[in-house]
């Protein structure tokens, strides 16, 4: 029995034994878009050809946050299209199950169960204890194969009519007391949220010129022009706000985008989209309206109303970034 170094155990350790694996199929209750992409980017960093094939299996009953809908859809029709595929069981029972099956050209060949999660909290930040068991790899591939007709692919153009998507925040008011009057939820409220925020100028007041947000204007280097990170004071890399170094987590935005984002720099001081950290500087490139490649300047933040960004954290892998003009 597994019950520590999961990670490593079952989703590295096979591939070394067995240098032919090139599949894995999972069945996991609850998934996050999150711990998909930490898995993916650490297996083409380490040049594997590996393609997963997730079911998600309490979504029948649950419905999925926005936050992991959005990037489970990213990663399948932007940052992996190769390599992932992702889809939620519709029917009802739903399925709270948990299977590994790692193959060979669809021969399955190691197989585990137990308690994890394919999230990060299960495999990466010890937030809490699983077990988990060596199983027969044929019977878990007819098992993950006799699921696949009671599922729709995450990017199928109906999943949203079968599929509750919901916001992030009424998944973290289900644990405190949100109930309006009416008994429905406000599902638009994240003021109750655990928070940091964070600026973007220097202790003089100004945008830097050279890093943060203008980290890629630096010619010389031969950097992309659009490369940023969002720097982060010592009072809030030094708590555990954010996730540590090696863990990645989803950040839905305030005008609806999601972004994969993980801890940079010594200590973790501070936050970029780690598969192309061009992907942030892009994004406020566009909110500020600066053309792509340009540098940004005090007063594009000036004129936009807002110096500054609130994070809200909705659990450790998810967190909502508030960037609205004018707050």
């Amino acid at each position: 029995m597994y019950v520590s170094h999961l990670y490593n155990e079952l989703l590295q350790k096979p591939l070394h034994e067995n240098q032919e694996l090139n599949q894995l199929l999972i069945v996991s209750g609850y998934a996050t878009a999150a711990m998909a992409f930490h898995h993916l980017n650490d297996l083409r960093q380490q040049s594997k050809d590996i393609n997963i094939s997730l079911i998600v299996g309490m979504t029948s009953k649950d419905g999925l946050t926005v936050s992991n809908h959005n990037g489970f859809k990213k990663l399948v029709s932007e940052e992996f299209p190769d390599n992932f595929r992702c889809s939620y069981i519709v029917n009802s029972p739903p399925v709270h199950s948990k299977v590994y099956i790692w193959c060979h050209n669809n021969m399955p060949a190691v197989a585990f169960t137990g308690s994890a999660n394919y999230t990060q909290t299960a495999f990466c930040l010890n937030g809490q204890r699983e077990t988990m068991t060596s199983c027969d790899p044929a019977s878990g591939a007819r098992y993950f194969n006799s699921l696949l007709g009671e599922t729709i692919y995450c990017d199928h153009a109906e999943t949203e009519q079968l599929i509750t998507i919901y916001r992030d925040s009424l998944r973290r008011r289900e644990y405190r007391a949100g109930v309006s009057d009416e008994g429905e939820y406000d599902v638009s409220d994240y003021s109750g949220l655990p928070s940091v925020t964070v600026s973007l100028l220097d202790r003089n007041g100004q945008l830097p010129q050279r890093s943060g947000l203008n980290w890629g204007q630096r010619p010389e280097e031969r950097r992309e022009p659009n490369q940023a990170y969002i720097r982060l004071e010592s009072d809030v890399y030094r708590t555990d706000f954010f996730p540590p170094v090696s863990v990645h987590f989803t950040v839905f935005t305030d005008d609806g985008k999601t972004l994969i984002f993980s801890r940079a720099q010594q200590n973790g001081k501070a936050i970029h989209t780690p598969h192309n950290n061009s992907l942030i500087g892009e994004y406020f490139r566009n909110r500020l309206g600066v053309p792509n490649g340009e540098p940004v300047l005090t007063e594009h933040l000036t004129r936009y109303g807002r110096t500054n960004l609130t994070f809200y954290k909705i659990d450790d892998e998810t967190f909502y970034m508030d960037f609205s003009q004018g707050n």
